[in-house]
């Protein structure tokens, strides 16, 4: 390329310096509505009434579900009564049950952040206001259908019956951690509850949940899968591949995009949420999507039934936004007051989740305010015991933990001989470090 003599406009320089009538360009940075100190306005949002939107047939041609992707599936009103074509008709022992599920996930959430707060463990994350998706998402599904957690699915754990005393021994990461201390607190993984390891890199758990449901229709199999990430993560690129491999190859899988409005400190429109729905990225796939009120039990039950019958007759994957707002931090070493208003989860207009499902089976003269205080109780202390019991295996710090050599095992089936060499001076090392120390059996 030819360069001119020191002193004289380069190539293209007289036309990068001299815009004429053009305007200077600017660059969009998203703002949130809100920030601290400000009171929170919500009228901005198009909320349509409970049991407004229509439903389509399971079979039908994903184009005939677009129209569902801008506004809301709901199903419980004002009256907290359920209407419209969306209402699943769930009995109301089914609707007791539900809600105890999602009274035992708060209250586990609750005295995991205590401990966390009192040094038994290092790290934890709530999922306070979010409760309805992972309990009405795994109500809806087969015992046997995989699930792909992100971080905030403890209550579909929960609610497939995995012991509460092994999620607290994984979260103090002690001698009785099914996943001997290799992972992070609340980073589960239950194959035999159809529950994958929770990763903390984004948006994998979507190419996962599709790449197994394409295995099983491979092997001809009846089970499908479901994946979940948050808004924020669904500006991964993991998040986009994962739709195309579902779209093109018609997977029997569920995507879900749980949008509950902030990500760690920045809000939903630095994932895309200021130009359309998140929901709509189901059109650009060209597979059905869904928007779904993320605090209506009902609903998101509703609407994952509705995509996991689809999907299980071989008629594709749906995508789900699940609207909804997390009440509390991202996490237990995160400060929401920093970024938002204080004010924003007592003014979201969505309500909260246990509230209206207990509101509803009032209504129906199934359920009492004296019941729901009584199953708070039962529930907190059942999350007591399993936590008393896991504190005899060890809390953070206080040396009950695996043996020092599992470290090198559960790789190969035989030890090879490095690693035996390795784990043998890694020992010694430990040995002179802290003389007192004994390796426990």
């Amino acid at each position: 390329m030819a360069v001119n003599p020191p002193g004289e406009p380069q190539a293209g320089a007289e036309r990068a310096a001299a815009p004429g009538n053009l305007a200077p360009l600017s660059l969009h940075v998203p703002e949130p509505r809100f920030r601290p100190g400000d009171t929170p306005d919500y009228s901005y949002l198009d909320i349509p009434a409970a049991g407004t939107a229509p439903r389509p047939d399971e079979a039908c041609p994903a184009s005939d579900t677009w129209g569902l992707t801008t506004g809301l599936i709901r199903v419980l009103d004002d009256e907290a009564r359920a209407v419209g074509p969306w209402d699943p008709g769930l009995s109301a022992d089914h609707l007791r049950r539900a809600l105890r599920m999602m009274a035992l996930t708060r209250a586990f959430d609750d005295r995991m952040y205590r401990g966390q707060r009192q040094g038994k463990t290092s790290f934890y994350m709530k999922s306070t206001g979010e409760e309805a998706v992972s309990i009405g998402c795994a109500f809806a599904l087969a015992h046997d259908d995989m699930i792909f957690p992100s971080y905030r699915q403890q209550g579909m754990l929960i609610s497939r019956g995995y012991p509460l005393v092994d999620m607290v021994n994984q979260i103090y990461s002690n001698r009785a951690d099914r996943l001997k201390g290799r992972q992070l607190p609340i980073m589960y993984s239950a194959r035999d509850f159809g529950f994958f390891t929770i990763s903390g890199n984004l948006a994998t758990q979507i190419p996962q949940a599709v790449g197994w449901a394409m295995a099983s229709a491979i092997k001809g199999d009846t089970r499908i899968a479901t994946g979940f990430v948050g808004e924020g993560s669904s500006a991964e690129g993991d998040f986009h591949a994962g739709m195309t491999f579902a779209a093109v190859y018609n997977a029997p899988v569920v995507l879900n995009v749980v949008n509950n409005q902030w990500a760690i400190s920045s809000f939903s429109g630095f994932a895309g949420g200021e130009r359309a729905t998140f929901a709509q990225r189901a059109q650009g796939h060209g597979i059905a999507g869904l928007r779904v009120d993320g605090n209506d039990l009902l609903a998101v039950y509703a609407a994952m039934r509705w995509a996991a019958n689809r999907a299980r007759s071989g008629h594709g994957p749906t995508l789900i936004e699940h609207f909804s707002y997390r009440t509390e931090g991202h996490s237990t070493s995160d400060d929401p007051a920093a970024y938002r208003s204080a004010r924003e989860a007592a003014e979201w207009p969505l309500g909260d989740p246990i509230t209206r499902l207990k509101r509803h089976l009032i209504a129906l003269g199934e359920w009492s305010i004296e019941q729901q205080e009584t199953m708070d109780r039962e529930a907190a202390e059942e999350v007591r015991d399993a936590t008393r019991a896991a504190e005899k295996n060890g809390i953070l710090g206080h040396g009950l933990h695996h043996p020092f050599h599992t470290m090198f095992e559960d790789v190969y089936e035989t030890l090879p001989w490095h690693l035996e060499e390795q784990a043998d001076q890694a020992i010694r090392e430990r040995r002179i470090k802290w003389p007192d120390w004994k390796e426990e059996g």
